[in-house]
Order: C-alpha cells, then sequence, then structure tokens
C-alpha cells in the first residue's frame, strides 16, 4: 500500500498547531536550492535548524560552495544553520562495491541512509524533538524509500522522524521559483563522482 507521505505530514502538522508550541526540527539539507521549498512549508511550525552533512559530495570547492549557498540561504529566511566536516572517504567506504550501481539503485540507498543516520544522531545530540530531510523535494528521490529509512532511524534513536513529500503540491517547481528569486547556485548533477553521468 502507497502512503501519502505529503498528507502524513500535513496531519502531524495540524497536531502539532493544537498545542500552540513549536518543536525542534532538525532538517537535513543536501543543497540550498532542493531545502528553500522545504524550509518554506515548515518554518512556520517548527523551531527549525538546518544541517548540511553531505560527503557523498564530489570535491571539496564543489562541497564548499553548496554549503555556503545554504547558510545564504538560511540566514535570508532566518532559520539556524549548521555545517559539517567535509569527508568524502566515508562516503567512499559505505558505498565499497556498489561503485557499479544504476543510479537511483542500492548505492543511493546506502548513501541516503548514511546521511539520515547522521542527522538523526546529531539531532538526538541538539536536543531536538524531530528530524526529517529535504530530498523528497527532488522528482528523482523516492520518497518511499527514504520515509523508510527515516521511521527505522526513528526508532533506532528515540527521535521522532517527519515525514514528507516535499515534491507534492508544486514543491519542486516552488524550489525553482525560489531559487531564481535569491540567486542560488543550482548543480546539474546530485553529488557524488557516480551521479555525474546519470542523464535522467
Amino acid at each position: 500500500m502507497n502512503v501519502n507521505y505529503h498528507r502524513e505530514m500535513e496531519r502531524t502538522i495540524s497536531s502539532i498547531k493544537k498545542t500552540g508550541e513549536k518543536p525542534k526540527l532538525l532538517m537535513h539539507s543536501c543543497c540550498a536550492p532542493c531545502s528553500s521549498a522545504c524550509i518554506e512549508r515548515v518554518k512556520d511550525y517548527f523551531d527549525l535548524v538546518i544541517y548540511y552533512y553531505n560527503p557523498n559530495i564530489d570535491g571539496v570547492e564543489e562541497y564548499q560552495k553548496r554549503e555556503a549557498e545554504q547558510e545564504r540561504l538560511c540566514t535570508a529566511l532566518g532559520v539556524g544553520f549548521i555545517g559539517s566536516k567535509y569527508d568524502k572517504n566515508q562516503f567512499l567506504s559505505k558505498v565499497s562495491g556498489l561503485e557499479n550501481e544504476k543510479e537511483g539503485g542500492a548505492r543511493c540507498s546506502v548513501c541516503y541512509e548514511l546521511r539520515l543516520e547522521e542527522t538523526a544522531k546529531k539531532a538526538v545530540e541538539l536536543g531536538c524533538d524531530y528530524f526529517t530531510t529535504t530530498l523528497t523535494v527532488s522528482p528523482l528521490k523516492d520518497a518511499e524509500r527514504l520515509n523508510s529509512i527515516g521511521f527505522k532511524l526513528a526508532e533506532k534513536y528515540g527521535v521522532k522522524f517527519l515525514p514528507s513529500d516535499f515534491k507534492k503540491k508544486g514543491g519542486y517547481l516552488r524550489s525553482i521559483e525560489l531559487s531564481r528569486e535569491y540567486g542560488l547556485y543550482r548543480q546539474n548533477y546530485c553529488g557524488c563522482e557516480f551521479s555525474k553521468n546519470f542523464n535522467p
């Protein structure tokens, strides 16, 4: 049975609004353009902090460029930002043996779990109520897989996962609009060296 994760997120937000509280949410972000529409959608309901953790990105210069854009956007939108040290070897060791997998396949699942697990651990460290990811805003990312990983990690680390499918209700198109509005750098590949040759 397919789950409408966008509707699940709306239900969670509706319950939160009734409490009059603003729980703390740590949102993993792959890049500023993807995060833009996600931030817009949830920032009124959470004490929101963006966590930029992406060891999959190919090259320190690209990593730092995306990180700087993310921080700039967070400042403009008035939300918190946390960066992280670049460690590509962490990613490469996790996907060892999966280098020739197709884009969107088993290698990507390992990458999703790596980034979401670090986000869950950081959420616990910071005393956050929830964690989530911007990755579901992409039409090329499997929301079912991402949410399944998120819920599994929520149980493992004892922190709530905010379900999402941010591409729904024009989320991806909105991210393009906001990227233009804020003049954000939009990369033309997901991030890792293997994704550079992927043409959807």
